[in-house]
């Protein structure tokens, strides 16, 4: 099928068509299997038409329903449910305090709220500041939504917004990436051209469900292939169902993998799997090396993408990694070769290509490009880029270079981001509630190396008047004020922090000057 065969292809895909599709063609087959239970694809459907019909009762199109909830198999229908309504479903990560979760009620302006405790009842205890919020719903009740026959779906655009997912960014202030129905699609052909998805695969999920990785869900159900879903990531309990289920693929991040190649008896019990996905950080060398030789036959595939691309983009096949264990350890630095679906630059400051083998930001074209930043214009022009004919280019914020074999290599980010555990975390926010101890006069946060989560959270800190403060005592301190894996792990003095000529902090040198102070501790 030709490029513009697909994206036309996608202008009359909604999400909930999979499901119903799924149900026309293939009803008695399992599409879930999770809490114990294994749903088919009629059932499957049934609930998402169900559970559309009740929030259609609750909330007119275009409204907010935010949902805050470990893995549930209700989640797994509200993912297309609310959409079928018409409504824009927000998702909140579990990990953030009641504040946080509080601010991205507040700021999507949400008509509803469904959650599972405690986060229902610390929303609700602050509903005072939450007026636009009509209905609260605990997702192990959602038979309360208001009853009625079952009503068709809300006649929705394809360029509709389904998901708003908020990501971390350089102001520290989440913003909303809107993906709309097509681009959500888009991201699941791109995926499904560069990883075929087989005739009898089933898939292990293990990321929470209000990440955009989301969309590998979406994928497998598309395919009419059944998805074993766990409440959360616990090592024990994956190997467990990788054998219950005859698992033959999944999604992870290098430091779950690690995890499961540790525990007692993990090799044997993933020895049936033919592949592994990964992203969220680089998969260490040695890593790769272990994978290949204790399970000879698994692929392992890499995926680049972020949440305003809707998934993943540019992809890293079986063949290389065999090729990087084996002689060519420059394939690993690579993130992969863009899939058919997109196209890849890299780009000066003032927006023009750089040569082969160069640093440049990336920058990506395609329909799975999120619509912009929810009700925030000023970003989303800030990540767009235009060209002279008019076509519109995602600014990544990440530096990377393209070498003369096409493939992409990302070598630095330009946000600020740390990656700890396959979580985003903005450095701005980190130090943003770090300024505010009293003994801290100035603070740059920056990601160390990790072997287990990828990166640890450390801060830089000069100390002002009553400092310097015990290490314990500042990280202690940010308790309660930020997520638990938002806060930082180290801590390292400086006497002052790095500037360039504008009096901008150059993370660079922060990076440099937190690694010498961190190996005169060794």
């Amino acid at each position: 099928m030709a490029r513009t065969e697909v994206v036309d292809s996608l202008r009359a895909v909604l999400l909930h068509h999979a499901v119903e599709q799924g149900a026309a063609a293939a009803g008695a087959t399992t599409a879930l299997v999770a809490d114990g239970e294994r749903w088919t694809f009629a059932d499957l459907a049934d609930r998402v038409a169900r559970l559309g019909s009740g929030l259609a009762r609750a909330v007119t199109p275009g409204e907010r329903v935010v949902v805050v909830a470990d893995n549930h198999p209700d989640f797994v229908a509200l993912l297309s449910a609310v959409p079928r309504a018409g409504a824009v479903l927000a998702m909140g990560n579990t990990r953030h305090t009641p504040d946080e979760l509080a601010q991205l009620v507040r700021a999507c302006g949400a008509a509803a709220v469904v959650a599972s405790e405690p986060h229902l009842g610390s929303l609700r205890e602050r509903a005072a500041g939450l007026p636009t919020v009509r209905h609260w719903w605990p997702v192990d009740g959602l038979d309360e939504l208001p009853a009625g026959p079952v009503r068709p779906a809300h006649p929705a655009a394809d360029t509709d917004v389904a998901w708003l997912i908020h990501t971390s960014g350089t102001t520290g202030r989440p913003k909303g990436a809107m993906l709309t129905h097509r681009s959500l699609w888009a991201a699941v052909l791109n995926t499904a051209a560069a990883r075929p998805v087989a005739a009898d695969e089933v898939y292990l999920f293990p990321f929470p469900l209000f990440h955009v990785a989301a969309y590998n869900v979406l994928q497998h159900h598309l395919y009419r292939r059944p998805v074993v879903l766990l409440p959360r990531f616990e090592a024990t309990r994956v190997l467990e169902a990788v054998e219950a289920e005859g698992v033959t693929s999944m999604s992870l991040a290098p430091t779950m993998l690690a995890m499961l190649l540790d525990r007692p008896g993990g090799p044997g019990a993933l020895a049936g799997v033919r592949r592994i996905s990964y992203g969220a950080a680089p998969m260490p060398l040695d890593l790769l090396r272990r994978t290949l030789d204790t399970l000879p036959g698994v692929g392992l595939a890499q995926g680049y993408g972020m949440t305003e691309l809707s998934g993943n983009a540019v992809f890293l096949g079986p063949d290389e990694h065999r090729a990087a264990a084996s002689g060519r350890p420059d394939l690993l630095t690579a993130a992969g070769r863009p899939g058919p679906l997109v196209a890849v630059r890299t780009v000066d400051e003032d927006g023009t290509d750089v040569p082969a083998g160069s640093p440049g930001e990336i920058v990506v074209r395609g329909d799975q490009v999120c619509a912009g930043y929810w009700e925030d214009p000023a970003a989303t022009a800030a990540s767009h880029l235009v060209d002279a004919d008019g076509s519109v280019w995602l600014r990544t914020g990440d530096v990377g270079r393209l070498d003369a074999d096409g493939y992409l290599h990302v070598v630095d980010r330009t946000k600020d981001l740390i990656i700890t555990g396959g979580e985003n975390v903005s450095s701005r926010e980190v130090e943003d509630v770090v300024s505010e101890h009293p003994a801290v006069a100035a603070v740059a946060a920056v990601g160390v190396p990790d072997e287990r989560w990828g990166e640890r959270v450390c801060v830089a800190v000069v100390w002002g008047e009553g400092g310097p403060v015990d290490d314990g005592e500042l990280i202690g301190w940010t308790e309660g004020r930020m997520a638990g894996f938002k806060r930082p792990r180290l801590v390292v003095t400086l006497d002052s922090l790095p500037v360039n000529a504008s009096g901008k902090v150059e993370k660079r040198r922060v990076r440099a000057a937190v690694a010498d102070a961190l190996a005169d501790r060794t």
